[in-house]
């Protein structure tokens, strides 16, 4: 059996590895970004040319592409490459439909696909911890689930196409809405007794009020050290693919209307590129800095 990954950025370049070094299976790989190819080559990795050589050539292949467009179109590019038993899992953030689209295309050459969308940041990536939540046919899930442990700690299987990345979504609404929430209490205990980010984390986990959010990133914010893991403008991504779904659903939620309006702020200041806790600056005197 031979294995492929197209995508290899932020996330994918550490996931590939693991995939790679764990399975024990040869691993070709694709990006547009050279670079990033030739240095998984130098792991071992076979380089591909393109990613219809990746389809062409591989029995799994996984994805982890940035937004809808890229999904789409990469499974239309390789269209013609798809063929009868192969197996494609897309790892990429998108929205649900987008990924139910890309489910029926593969489908129509007798493979099959599902969804798998991580969560976690790079550091999870680097050491294999990554959660993972599978959406698709339950026999293909169990088919690649050895090779997702290869990348991640905790695999949960959701449901038909589309439910991990439903569940992706809420998960990133809920750290956005948590991260807000954080940033307004600690804005009020640095104003009203001097208290700082990682004291608060610390008392804050003597009660109901320890996050993972908050022990994660306490010493991130108080060293105003925003060096990303994960990208605001990903982040951005995906709440407004959350909001989205709540249009959908005809569902009014505040909670994650005021998360939206933190990350439009975030853009606008031109943090895109810091990782996704730089909305704290929001919250200080001086959020030029």
């Amino acid at each position: 059996m031979k294995l492929g990954f197209i995508g290899i950025g932020v996330m994918g370049m550490p996931m590939s590895l693991n995939l790679m070094r764990k399975s024990g299976y040869p691993l070709m790989v694709y990006d547009l970004n050279r670079e990033a190819v030739a240095a998984l080559a130098a792991q071992g990795a076979e380089a591909a040319e393109n990613a219809c050589q990746v389809a062409g050539s591989c029995d799994i292949i996984f994805t982890m592409l940035p937004r809808d467009e890229h999904v789409s179109a990469v499974y239309q590019e390789i269209y013609e490459d798809i063929r009868p038993g192969q197996i494609y899992v897309d790892m990429s953030t998108i929205s649900p439909e987008g990924s139910r689209r890309a489910a029926a295309l593969v489908r129509e050459k007798g493979a099959d696909l599902i969804d798998a969308p991580v969560v976690k940041s790079r550091p999870a990536a680097v050491d294999g911890t990554l959660g993972i939540y599978a959406g698709g046919r339950r026999e293909t899930y169990e088919a690649v689930l050895p090779l997702l442990r290869c990348m991640g700690a905790n695999i949960i299987y959701l449901g038909e196409n589309g439910a991990g990345l439903v569940m992706k979504l809420c998960h990133n609404m809920l750290v956005a809405e948590i991260q807000n929430g954080v940033n307004e209490a600690l804005s009020l205990a640095s104003h009203a007794a001097g208290i700082d980010p990682k004291t608060f984390a610390q008392a804050a986990s003597y009660g109901g009020a320890q996050t993972f959010y908050l022990d994660s990133k306490a010493d991130t914010l108080q060293k105003g050290d925003f060096t990303t893991a994960f990208a605001t403008e990903y982040m951005h991504k995906d709440i407004m693919l959350a909001k989205g779904l709540c249009e959908e659903a005809e569902l009014q939620l505040e909670g994650m209307e005021l998360a939206v309006k933190r990350y439009d702020q975030a853009l606008k200041n031109g943090w895109g590129k810091e990782d996704f806790s730089c909305t704290y600056k929001l919250f200080t005197s001086n959020p030029e800095e």
